[in-house]
């Protein structure tokens, strides 16, 4: 991507976030240009089913058959208050493509309707059910998106708790890992990350943990006993607050012994990888996804 047109979409995100005051139903009224911005592909297969009480779709590319015996269960992002399966349709039909998986998609409940830990039982509700179809963890593999990535290494640590095999590899992208937000680059890179800001991460964690502990380690992964996780890659922005999120889980996982890939992509802002069909660092940073779980998920 040229550096004019980066700075036409960052030009976008900023606009967007210049906003002001607005209600949690103008907030997801106006995500919902994600699904209109980018939508699936013509040649994608989608299925919706019940994944032991949790809504989801099957999403698959072309090359991949029903029958397959490799999934990939995908947290979708969102701050645990907003977006769903029509924002993250086209990301999860390019990470089937990229990974050879089919990919169930998951549209777990959202606080504050649900709070914590809402979210992380339909994530280990949905695990469980694919397990009970026949795939094998190893052949599986969970990712997940800036609170998707949190939500994907609280659901390890609650599959831990139920005895269930951990899957093959996990992937977080631009992952929310402290909801404490202690992280330098809260303030650090508040001038330069054009759409998420402290008051809005403020805001979705008090409708997921309301007066709940925030260090909690299911709610604020990073200061878990990450010992055991399976190998982790980690996308982040240079560009995010949420920076330090990524920086420390790497640095806490490969001191508990993990398997851990750091990618840390130059200019690039929150979760870019839902914007492959405009964004060649998008594509890229999905293909290396695809790297990754293919090595661990053989």
């Amino acid at each position: 991507m040229s550096t004019v047109e980066l700075e036409r979409l960052v030009a976008n995100f900023r606009k967007l976030g210049e906003a002001g005051e607005v209600s949690l139903e103008e907030r997801r009224a106006s995500l919902s240009y994600l699904e209109k911005a980018l939508p699936v592909a013509e040649d994608a297969r989608v299925e919706v089913v019940d994944a032991a009480g949790v809504p989801a779709e099957w999403v698959r590319a072309p090359s991949v058959t029903d029958d397959d015996d490799k999934a990939l269960l995908y947290l979708h992002g969102g701050g645990y208050a907003f977006c769903g399966p029509g924002t993250h349709r086209l990301l999860a039909y390019n990470l089937s493509q990229a990974t050879g998986m089919s990919c169930l998609l998951l549209d777990y409940r959202l606080a504050p309707e649900h709070p914590f830990p809402a979210a992380i039982e339909d994530a280990a509700a949905a695990y469980g059910w694919l397990l009970d179809r026949g795939y094998q963890a190893d052949r599986m593999a969970v990712a997940g998106d800036s609170a998707g990535g949190g939500l994907t290494l609280a659901t390890m640590a609650r599959l831990g708790q139920m005895g269930h095999p951990l899957p093959g590899a996990i992937a977080c992208l631009s992952p929310w890992t402290d909801m404490t937000m202690t992280g330098a680059s809260i303030q650090g890179k508040a001038a330069a990350d054009p759409l998420v800001k402290h008051d809005s991460l403020e805001n979705c964690a008090q409708w997921y943990l309301g007066d709940g502990d925030r260090s909690d380690t299911l709610a604020s992964p990073l200061f878990a006993d990450l010992s055991g996780l399976p190998p982790l890659l980690i996308q982040v922005g240079s560009e995010e607050i949420l920076l330090d999120d990524a920086v420390r889980l790497a640095a806490r996982a490969e001191q508990a012994g993990v398997t851990v890939d750091y990618q840390c992509w130059e200019q690039m802002f929150h979760v870019w990888q839902l914007y492959a069909p405009m964004l060649s660092e998008a594509r890229d940073a999905v293909a290396a996804i695809g790297d990754f779980l293919n090595q661990h998920v053989p």
